[in-house]
C-alpha cells in the first residue's frame, strides 16, 4: 500500500504544481531588479529616473543603462542585459525583420521636430546637399528621416557623402568643420544650431509623404513572459509621467533637463517636438491595435520595413508578412484595467 500511496502522492503534487494557477503564480513574482535602457533625448519618464518613481511603481530596484542609440539598446535586449528599452520605430523595425527576441509593448512618442536636419547657412534646401557630406545616427528613425527626406525632394544619394556617426561625433564633425549638416534629435540638434546651424526639415514634415517615425517601448520576450505584471506596472508608471508632463511642461522640462545634464531650454524644445498617446488610446487599431490583426503602429513597421529593403539595409527575405504579431498589447489591457 506505501508505494501505491507514494506515487499517488506525487503524481498529485506534479499535476499541481503544472496547473494553470501554479504557472500564474511562477509569472506573476517580481524580478530581483528592472533594468531600462534610455538615450539622452529629453523624454516624460525620465522624470521617473530623477524622483525613483520606477522603483515605487515596480516594488524592485531599477536600473537605468545609457546607450548612445537604439540600435545598440535593442542589441542589449536581445543579448539578456536589459529588460525593457525605447527605441525608435526604424531599429525596433530591423530588429523585429531580424527576429530580435523582443515584443513591443507601447508607443513612447510620435516624432514631430523633436528630430531635425540641419545644415549650414548657404544650404537652403535639401536639393542642396548633393556634393555635401551629411552625418547621422546609423540605422536610427534620423536615418530614416533622412533617406525619406532624399527620396521626397529628388535627392540623387550617390551625390551624397553620408557619414554615420554617434549623435555627440555629430557635433563634434561639425565643430570640426568635416560635415556641412546633420540629422539628428535634440539636445544635439540645438547644439548644432548654436554653432552656425539652421533647421532645413523636420522630421514631422515627412508625415504628410507617408513616413512617420515615433519612438516605441519593447521588452525582452523572456523578461515579459516571467513578468507580466511588473511590465504592466511599468507602463502604469511611465503613463503617470507622461500626465505629470502635460500637466506643467516647464517645470518637467527643468526636471529632465538637471537629470540628463543638458540645457533647459533645448530640452523644453525637444519635448514640445513630440506627440504623447495615451496609453489607452493605443489599444485603438489606429495605433497598436489590440491583438486583432492589422494596426496603424503594424502597418508603419511594415513600411518601415519594406523601404529599408528598397534601399538594401535590410534584406528582403527577411521581410514578414506582418508585424502584427510583434506586438503584443497585453500588457497595456492590464495597465489600464
Amino acid at each position: 500500500m506505501y508505494p501505491f500511496l507514494l506515487r499517488i502522492i506525487v503524481l498529485a503534487v506534479l499535476s499541481t504544481a503544472f496547473t494553470p494557477f501554479a504557472v500564474h503564480a511562477a509569472a506573476s513574482a517580481k524580478p530581483a531588479k528592472v533594468r531600462l535602457a534610455y538615450l539622452n533625448g529629453p523624454r516624460p519618464w525620465i522624470l521617473g529616473k530623477a524622483d525613483g518613481s520606477f522603483e515605487k511603481a515596480l516594488g524592485v530596484p531599477v536600473k537605468w543603462v545609457n546607450f548612445a542609440s537604439g540600435p545598440d539598446a535593442l542589441k542589449a535586449v536581445a543579448a539578456g542585459e536589459i529588460d525593457i528599452a525605447r527605441a525608435g520605430s526604424v531599429p525596433v523595425a530591423a530588429a523585429l525583420a531580424r527576429k530580435l527576441p523582443i515584443e513591443v509593448i507601447a508607443v513612447s512618442g510620435v516624432i514631430d521636430s523633436s528630430e531635425r536636419l540641419i545644415a549650414r547657412k548657404e544650404i537652403a534646401a535639401v536639393k542642396d546637399l548633393e556634393g555635401r557630406t551629411v552625418t547621422y545616427p546609423a540605422g536610427s528613425t534620423a536615418h530614416y528621416a533622412l533617406l525619406a527626406a532624399f527620396k521626397v525632394n529628388g535627392v540623387d544619394a550617390s551625390k551624397v557623402k553620408q557619414a554615420p556617426l554617434k549623435p555627440a561625433d555629430e557635433v563634434a564633425a561639425w565643430k570640426r568643420g568635416d560635415v556641412d549638416a546633420a540629422y539628428v534629435w535634440g539636445p544635439f540638434s540645438n547644439q548644432l544650431e548654436a554653432e552656425g546651424g539652421h533647421e532645413l526639415l523636420k522630421s514631422g514634415q515627412l508625415q504628410k509623404d507617408g513616413y512617420y517615425l515615433f519612438n516605441v517601448y519593447v521588452v525582452s520576450k523572456k523578461f515579459a513572459a516571467a513578468y507580466p505584471e511588473t511590465v504592466s506596472a511599468f507602463l502604469r508608471a511611465f503613463k503617470d509621467t507622461v500626465n505629470r508632463y502635460k500637466a506643467d511642461p516647464d517645470a518637467a522640462a527643468a526636471i529632465i533637463a538637471r537629470e540628463l545634464g543638458q540645457d533647459v531650454s533645448a530640452a523644453k524644445q525637444t519635448l514640445a517636438g513630440l506627440d504623447f498617446p495615451d496609453i489607452k488610446e493605443q489599444l485603438d487599431a489606429k495605433w497598436l491595435g489590440q491583438n486583432k490583426g492589422e494596426s496603424g503602429i503594424s502597418k508603419s513597421f511594415a513600411d518601415t520595413a519594406q523601404f529599408l529593403a528598397t534601399l538594401g539595409e535590410l534584406s528582403r527575405r527577411d521581410v514578414p508578412a506582418s508585424f502584427a504579431p510583434f506586438i503584443n498589447t497585453a500588457y497595456i489591457a492590464g495597465a489600464v484595467r
